[in-house]
């Protein structure tokens, strides 16, 4: 059924696939240039891989721009508009909340070398992993199985995050003495907690999309 209905779309309309595929690509980057940060002990050097973050996050708001762009001028769009909406915003929200961390990190001149931290970067680059296959699997929708798996997988990512975020604030307060290191830490951890959630949040819209079409 929604392969007969794909070959009915223009061409044209194609393109938020390939917009979403480009989103979904840059925010797996910005990902991994994440955790390049909290494994790089050299100030300067994790200031410039921050920097590196902050050029793909604005390379995404424009992407995400185009997306709304084609929104508003295509009638016939691949999926319900609401949901190609709510994709382009949760996966725009995932790349904020990476960019937001990095930020954090860099503004506060915080020492990453935080098991809590890196422990999270790892996650979010599993997330933005599974994020970026069920992306790309929605072009056809051939492989649903491939697609669920994804999703079941950053549904178990966000849980183990909760769980970081409780062990790491628990140790936070057992052996942090200096209080204005436990306020900094403390919003690291909750930056890089939400990209996670919006990890789950994108998985979701994209579960809601293969429930109507597939």
């Amino acid at each position: 059924m929604i392969n007969s209905i794909m070959k009915i779309f223009l061409p044209k309309d194609r393109v938020f696939y390939q917009l979403f595929e480009e989103v979904a690509v840059k925010v797996l980057e910005m990902a991994r240039k994440l955790k390049e940060v909290v494994h790089e002990p050299d100030y300067d050097k994790r200031s410039a891989i921050a920097s590196q973050i902050e050029e793909l996050e604005h390379v995404n708001d424009d992407l995400t721009h185009k997306i709304f762009t084609e929104l508003g001028r295509n009638f016939i769009t691949p999926f319900d508009r609401e949901d190609i909406h709510y994709l382009a915003s949760a996966l725009d929200d995932i790349a904020d909340y990476i960019f937001a961390s990095s930020k954090k990190i860099k503004f506060y001149r915080v020492n990453p070398n935080d098991q809590g931290m890196q422990k999270f970067a790892e996650l979010i680059v599993q997330a933005c992993e599974h994020i970026k296959t069920a992306v790309h699997e929605l072009r056809d929708m051939k492989n649903l199985r491939q697609i669920t798996e994804s999703l079941v997988k950053i549904n178990s990512i966000e849980n183990q995050a909760d769980d970081i975020f409780d062990m790491s604030i628990e140790r936070l307060f057992a052996t942090e003495p200096d209080a204005k290191e436990v306020i900094k830490k403390r919003e690291i951890y909750q930056a890089m907690e939400i990209a996670t959630d919006k990890c789950e949040d994108a998985a979701n819209v994209i579960e809601s999309i293969i429930v109507k079409y597939a």
